[in-house]
């Protein structure tokens, strides 16, 4: 028996605990500073494993020294106030309550948008080692779904990830009351507002990432709307940094598919009766002039996962244990940490913004129940 059996063995067989909830309230100064002091040891020690994947090279395209990654973070700084000023008094909080940077608040969490940007500066051939291969989303219509739609995704990343799962309930005073699922540290990184709009991400591999916004700003910034028409002009206006997909559904069943590249961000309108299915892998022409290139592995894995989910839904009426299935299937959708990227499915998410119903999961899905996430009470404390 090999060493990459005995590791998926192990995984396989992890069971967490129901999945923990941060809730906070008020102004993005308390917000922030909730989330740093909460989680402080946590945040401190998750940067530092970002900052170290950074200056391997194995995931930014070539080693590279710690004080040229943080001074392109610095460079990102005021790009992220200029994008949301109050977003930004948030993440600056809660790096002050942790005892880190805003730069390196950036790096922790915004990384797979960080690496296309420290690409960019590296130069050169961006090599068969790029480890990104995140998450399988869909978005389901309101037609495929009894009326009213779904917007669900494994969480995929670096299996280092997966101990810092959160979920967060923000009563914000300036926008509306938000849930998402995220990490220690993080903004933000799949969520559903109080006026039923979901925004979900997939991770893409970008050749002309930029010093500029990271996702987790884009996330929550998108989900400061109540529409899928506004949220989709937050990300169209957005100085992007590196490359995401994002999948956006509202209460009225209006969704879009955007592959975002800083300099290009191909739509995909959601039609009446059919699933839309987004892995690690752009599908528009125009778009895949400006991917990178992955190891073939990881791009055989993006393929057969939304291979395997189309196949899944290709007909008959969908709920929520039928995506609850989809995201536990074990050949493809469901990944397990294995030599030599160690991505696995880190958690998942079923949203359906109609009803408000929130559906969240801590590690793999295939060992790890779903648990319906109920709105924060006014008042209510970290859990």
């Amino acid at each position: 028996m090999n060493l990459p059996f005995l590791v998926v063995v192990t995984w396989k067989s992890m069971q967490r605990p129901a999945i923990r909830i941060l809730d906070a309230a008020g102004s993005p100064e308390a917000i922030g500073a909730a989330h740093g002091t909460a989680y402080a040891h946590e945040i401190v020690h998750y940067t530092q494993d970002r900052i170290d994947l950074v200056t391997s090279g194995l995931w930014s395209g070539g080693p590279i020294d710690r004080a040229h990654v943080l001074a392109i973070a610095e460079a990102m700084v005021a790009k992220h106030e200029a994008f949301d000023a109050a977003l930004h008094t948030e993440m600056v909080a809660m790096a002050a309550a942790a005892g880190i940077t805003p730069a390196e608040a950036i790096i922790g969490g915004g990384f797979t948008d960080f690496v296309d940007a420290v690409r960019a500066e590296v130069g050169g051939d961006i090599p068969a080692s790029v480890q990104e291969d995140d998450c399988t989303a869909v978005i389901i219509p309101n037609a495929r779904a009894n009326g009213h739609g779904f917007l669900a995704q494994t969480w995929d990343m670096h299996d280092s990830a997966t101990d810092h799962v959160l979920l967060m309930r923000l009563q914000p005073t300036d926008r509306p009351a938000v849930t998402v699922f995220t990490t220690t540290g993080c903004l933000g990184q799949i969520g559903m507002n109080e006026a039923g709009l979901c925004v979900g991400i997939n991770n893409l591999t970008a050749l002309d990432g930029t010093p500029g916004v990271t996702w987790p700003s884009v996330v929550r910034g998108m989900l400061g709307t109540e529409s899928a028409d506004d949220a989709l002009a937050v990300l169209l206006g957005a100085n992007l940094a590196g490359a995401h997909n994002y999948l956006i559904l509202d209460k009225t069943g209006r969704g879009y598919n955007v592959e975002a590249m800083p300099s290009i961000r191909p739509v995909t309108a959601l039609d009446e009766a059919t699933a839309i299915v987004h892995t690690n892998h752009v599908i528009d022409r125009e778009a895949k002039a400006k991917q990178a290139e992955k190891a073939n592995a990881l791009m055989a894995s993006s393929f057969k996962r939304r291979d395997t989910a189309e196949q899944l839904l290709s007909d008959g009426p969908v709920d929520e244990h039928r995506l609850f299935d989809l995201l536990r299937e074990p050949d493809a959708i469901c990944q397990v940490a294995m030599d030599p990227y160690h991505i696995e499915s880190s958690g998942a998410a079923v949203m359906r913004p109609a009803t408000g119903q929130f559906w969240a999961c801590w590690g793999l899905p295939t060992t790890n129940d779903f648990e319906l996430v109920s709105p924060m009470s006014v008042g209510a404390t970290d859990e």
